[in-house]
């Protein structure tokens, strides 16, 4: 067994995040200058898209898009229950009705054959998560939003670099959100981009994500700035810094090596994995343009004398740190006492939840690391197997 706890995430920073957070600091520069600027720009060179706007997570990401994309009281917004908290309450920020539709059951991502007969007069927009880094089924998800005249709002947390028929996630939808936060496969410790190619609609969220101001800071006090500014709406606090964009920068840089190194990995699980009949391994569409944020696998029950907590207990006791993505929004006592949801209501999702466990797949990992939550998951397998 494991001697030391593997942490079920954890970044891969070098010298160069550590020198640029330190230039940053020597130059009194911290808040958003010259560093957020050369970070948009060559993130959206990476992209190839036209505007990439950073802010401080992609929560931030999310409200500044379904408010640029004119999401208010007593709209709608199409989403998925196989996400995180955030993904739903920037709508209810906005007192907008989140409303859910099931996943698939492979690859746990929108069913795009539920949208539709989601869709009423007050919806404005339709959110798709790329759970786990696998990219949704787009092109219907696509022609559904035109048919009806819809915004579609990417939530790409988990999906870089992610590409769906050879196109990077951040240039498909009307807008798309990224996520910086620790765990992710890029990471500025906390963060996010926005990406989109309307001009309207980023002229709108770069004015609402610093206060609705005319001029930001760098623009007020730099050499040769004006001092003076409009407010020209009541905007929010969402602005990244100069220290976040620093450790951004080497993370694009190195981005798609990361990304070899995830599926390298996901790759070793599946090899190892496929053969044991006590787990599922997730489905890949296409394992090369999965960005691997997570490696989701499920347990067979009708296999397993134990239940999925159990065998999460038995991973930690064998060193092994894991997660749960996700438990559906519905069942959780806002949404569920709000909107009146059952378990059963989407019933995919939840069949799903009682049976996940994501297991450690970051570039930081070594094949020793690896090699240990094999060994730990086969072993946890074959000692309850029924």
């Amino acid at each position: 067994m494991r001697e030391s706890f593997l942490l079920f995430a954890s970044p891969l920073l070098g010298e160069e995040e550590i020198q640029g957070v330190l230039e940053c600091l020597r130059s009194g520069w911290l808040t958003t200058g010259a560093k957020v600027k050369e970070f948009e720009g060559k993130f959206a060179e990476y992209m190839s898209c036209k505007h990439a706007i950073a802010v401080n997570s992609c929560t931030a990401a999310l409200h500044l898009a379904l408010e640029a994309s004119g999401v208010g009281p007593g709209d709608e917004v199409i989403t998925s229950p196989m996400t995180f908290t955030a993904t739903a309450a920037v709508v209810e920020h906005l007192r907008a009705k989140p409303v859910f539709v099931d996943c698939v059951a492979d690859t746990l991502n929108m069913d795009p054959t539920a949208i539709e007969r989601a869709i009423t007069p007050r919806t404005k927009a339709i959110i798709p998560v790329h759970f786990a880094g696998q990219s949704c089924d787009m092109d219907p998800i696509l022609e559904i939003a035109r048919k009806h005249r819809l915004a579609v709002i990417e939530d790409a947390a988990h999906a870089i670099p992610t590409r769906y028929k050879g196109r990077m996630i951040g240039t498909l939808g009307d807008i798309t959100c990224f996520s910086f936060y620790a765990t992710k496969n890029l990471t500025t410790g906390e963060g996010g981009m926005i990406t989109t190619d309307n001009d309207r609609y980023a002229d709108r969220m770069r004015l609402m994500s610093l206060h609705g101001m005319s001029r930001d800071a760098w623009k007020r006090y730099s050499q040769g700035g004006a001092w003076s500014y409009d407010v020209l709406a009541p905007g929010y606090k969402y602005n990244l810094t100069d220290m976040a964009a620093a450790i951004g920068l080497p993370q694009l840089h190195h981005c798609e090596a990361y990304h070899r190194r995830r599926l390298e990995i996901a790759r070793m699980y599946q090899e190892a994995f496929s053969r044991l009949p006590q787990i599922s391994t997730p489905v890949a569409r296409d394992e090369e343009a999965h960005g691997w944020h997570l490696y989701v696998i499920q347990i067979n029950p009708d296999r397993l004398t134990i239940d999925r907590d159990a065998f999460i207990r038995s991973l930690g006791e064998k060193n092994i740190g894991v997660s749960v993505h996700f438990i559906p929004l519905h069942i959780h006592p806002y949404y569920r006492d709000t909107y009146g949801y059952k378990p059963q209501d989407f019933p995919r999702a939840f069949a799903a939840f009682q049976r996940l466990i994501s297991l450690p797949l970051y570039a930081k990992m070594t094949d020793r690391d690896v090699n240990d939550v094999i060994d730990a998951v086969r072993l946890t397998a074959e000692q309850n197997s029924r």
